[in-house]
């Protein structure tokens, strides 16, 4: 069935939803939050929380990784940010945050000039490895050719690719593409890769061997996709076609199951709720856990995409700071806006809706909307 509107004679829409146009309701037995499980497991790791930091230099460094790690997620770091560029980024973070708004882009884009050195990848990889925390590191698709051994051999137990869109087949005429399909075959360690937003482009990618798809690009809250390239993804809808493409890879592969995990526009607890509601096993989490004291944004929040060489489509953007990581994921929270205690929010609407697991949840009722905060 499709919903479509005409928006001129010569074009058709589908109509899509984010999360802000979807609502959950409760409609079975409640339960006590205690005896409700918001783990999950990919390939051979089980994880506390379904929440994955965003490869961000605003969000995650070694040691926030870490530090997400001990609290039950899982921090991933970005391997051609400032800690593999910088014996010591600290100087140069405390410039980034320092910049006026009308010379960050430029200074920025001087900053990231640095080269990629890999024996920062592995002396970064190391350090979290050293604490006993789940090891992620993240690429993208265009560096993964040139870093992914250096990745591998420092040891990382997840592998995440990802960019604005990752397609499994990426057509260039001026260098040999990332096959990922024989890339992920012939690697010893499970990758999660994307971003994809739409059925057919997250099935592709499932068929490559993924362990996980992430959901969404343009949506992030230091994002500027929409505006620079005109591509955005409502990610209710984004979500639940991607958990359709899921469903159907798994009767396809005779039961393998890839995990699908939210990326963008999951900024406060309601849209992690909703997040899981419309089908995803997991999210991750960039300008919510931008507003964690430890994060090394200091309140300021940007991608990779702020500092693009050519053409920039982010910006760095100031999220504030709300409470430590471990109040924001665990709570408690003296606030009401949803920037604080995000498990603690879960655990309740699942309790609120009757569920015992994220799974379970997933199959929870959602109805169409729209929010109104005048």
């Amino acid at each position: 069935m499709t919903n479509e509107i005409e928006i001129g004679r010569g074009k058709r829409a589908r109509r899509a939803y984010s999360f802000d146009d979807v609502a959950v309701v409760p409609s079975r037995r409640t339960r006590d939050p205690e005896d409700v499980s918001v783990s999950w497991q990919i390939d051979a790791y089980h994880v506390d929380l379904p929440v994955l930091a965003a490869p961000m230099d605003s969000v995650m460094s070694p040691a926030t990784a870490i530090e997400l790690g001990r609290l039950g997620g899982i921090g991933v770091l970005d391997l051609e940010g400032l800690w593999t560029r910088y014996e010591d980024p600290d100087p140069v973070l405390e410039e980034i945050v320092g910049l006026a708004d009308g010379d960050a882009t430029r200074r920025m884009q001087e900053i990231y000039a640095e080269p990629v050195k890999p024996e920062l990848i592995t002396q970064r990889l190391r350090e979290i490895r050293d604490s006993g925390v789940t090891v992620a590191g993240s690429l993208s698709p265009q560096r993964t050719q040139e870093h992914w051994r250096t990745v591998v051999e420092a040891g990382v137990d997840l592998f995440v690719i990802r960019g604005t869109t990752v397609s499994a087949e990426h057509v260039s005429s001026r260098a040999e593409p990332l096959n990922l399909k024989r890339f992920i075959y012939e690697l010893d360690v499970p990758v999660i890769v994307g971003g994809a937003a739409t059925y057919t482009a997250a099935l592709h990618l499932m068929r490559t061997g993924a362990a996980g798809v992430l959901v969404g690009f343009g949506g992030g809250a230091a994002h500027t996709t929409r505006r620079s390239l005109g591509i955005h993804a409502p990610m209710a809808s984004a979500v639940a076609d991607v958990a359709a493409a899921r469903r159907d890879y798994l009767d396809e592969s005779g039961g393998r199951y890839v995990h699908v995990i939210a990326d963008g526009g999951v900024g406060r607890s309601g849209d992690l709720v909703k997040a899981v509601a419309c089908g995803a096993d997991a999210v991750m989490l960039g300008a919510a856990l931008a507003r964690a004291s430890e994060a090394p944004g200091q309140g300021w929040h940007w991608g990779s995409e702020a500092h693009h060489p050519e053409l920039p489509r982010g910006e760095r953007v100031h999220v504030g700071t709300v409470g430590t990581l471990a109040e924001i994921l665990h709570g408690p929270s003296s606030s009401a806006d949803g920037t604080v205690n995000l498990i603690g929010a879960l655990r309740r609407t699942m309790a609120t809706t009757g569920y015992s697991d994220v799974k379970e949840f997933q199959r929870v009722e959602v109805v169409v909307s729209p929010y109104n905060p005048f």
